[in-house]
């Protein structure tokens, strides 16, 4: 996998609309990086070349993020200013020119950011609430973004997915697949440690079923943490819920993908509540954000920009936001893909669930849905028990008895 692989002029989007160039462009754009300190295991001071996946996990977990703290509608105040991006800023040269200039810039504009208030009361007293509503989610922004940092202590960053990634057999410089991740990432939200982070939690689906009963349980604050959290402390409780990222892996075909399932993925990424698909072409991660005629719109991960401290008050936010959409055919998009969900609470979860349940009806042509909801715990069920030999093709069930080849992360009967 080459940082610097080829782009054809199809992959670009040309005259987009203001409101979508400024949605696209505020959402989080992590990409490779050079120069950050040694992977976990290893002596890899970038991701060049492997961490493509992981970067396009952290984009996805970086929008729910946004929706959680920041809402749908919001918008970087800054985000028609930025430039188009030359193919050049693709190479280690040209990214840290990049940053330099932005680093440059941004010392007499932006050095007055750790002079703004330091709290939500102090910007009431000095304007209306909703420039003080705006400095919060400012404030979130910064705070979002220093959660993905390069760097050990980052709570959300390539580091911590590269040690939790250890354990599933998985080292920095390997090929991590969009199931893997998804698993990766619902361990690195877990185990946050950030009290900004308490509120969400996350749910992987086992064999493309989605138990309602697990994500509801998940909704719920676990009993350790209230207790721990007691009103004796002279802190207010924590909240009786939690928001839910549901994380689906799939494969949408064999070989290729089915083109059958292209206006499911059209309807899927039309859902308010959607984060988006990590997935691209073999071999090559990026993340599906939008889609447009017969084409998906996507964030690349593939430009390698220098380390940005992040741990400092007023470091650059240029290089986390990405100004030029690109776009890929259907056809061209490999089969194995996480589609993510973002779930707010229990009641949003259940309309989730109906409004999911029209979209999955399966198509004449298409066989079985791309995934499915069942009631009650994953524990309840023995996968593999009273299915007739037409439901074990469906969805990628071990049959002992079958020679087996797998694909991605997934088996294929």
């Amino acid at each position: 996998m080459d940082p610097c692989d080829e782009t054809s002029e199809e992959d670009f989007i040309l005259g987009n609309v203001e409101d979508f160039r400024k949605d696209f462009t505020s959402r989080i754009w992590l990409t490779y990086r050079e120069e950050f300190p040694p992977m976990p295991g290893s002596t890899l001071t970038s991701d060049c070349g492997w961490g493509c996946m992981l970067r396009a996990g952290q984009m996805m977990l970086a929008q729910a993020l946004m929706l959680h703290f920041m809402g749908r509608d919001w918008t970087w105040s800054e985000a028609l200013t930025l430039q188009p991006l030359d193919t050049k800023t693709r190479t280690t040269t040209a990214a840290k020119r990049l940053v330099a200039s932005l680093e440059t810039s941004l010392q007499g504009s932006h050095n007055s950011l750790d002079q703004r208030p330091k709290s939500v009361h102090q910007a009431q007293a000095q304007g209306s609430a909703e420039e003080a509503d705006e400095h919060l989610k400012e404030m979130y922004h910064r705070t979002l973004v220093s959660w993905f940092g390069d760097s050990p202590s980052a709570q959300l960053g390539l580091h911590r997915l590269v040690r939790l990634g250890l354990s599933m057999g998985k080292q920095a410089g390997d090929w991590y697949g969009p199931a893997v991740v998804a698993h990766i990432l619902k361990k690195a939200v877990e185990e946050a440690m950030d009290p900004g982070l308490a509120g969400i939690t996350a749910y992987v689906s086992q064999d493309c079923t989605v138990y309602s009963a697990d994500v509801m349980d998940s909704h719920r604050e676990p009993k350790d943490r209230q207790a721990s959290d007691s009103p004796q402390n002279n802190q207010p409780a924590p909240p009786s819920s939690r928001a839910v990222i549901i994380l689906v892996p799939v494969r949408l075909g064999g070989e290729k993908t089915n083109p059958d399932y292209f206006n499911f993925t059209k309807s899927i990424l039309s859902l308010e509540y959607c984060i988006g698909i990590i997935g691209g072409k073999p071999k090559q991660a990026c993340y599906f954000v939008g889609f447009q005629d017969d084409s998906l719109i996507y964030m690349d991960p593939h430009y390698c920009q220098s380390f940005v401290d992040v741990s400092t008050s007023d470091f650059p936010l240029q290089s986390y936001h990405c100004p030029s959409p690109k776009k890929m055919p259907f056809h061209k998009m490999d089969p194995s893909c996480t589609i993510g969900f973002y779930s707010r609470s229990a009641q949003d979860f259940e309309k989730i669930r109906q409004e999911l349940s029209k979209v999955l009806q399966p198509s004449a042509k298409e066989k079985y849905p791309a995934f499915t909801f069942v009631q009650g715990h994953g524990r309840d069920y023995d996968l593999s028990a009273g299915l007739t030999p037409e439901k074990r093709e469906w969805p990628f069930i071990r049959d002992p008895r079958r020679t087996v080849t797998t694909a991605g992360d997934f088996v294929l009967l």
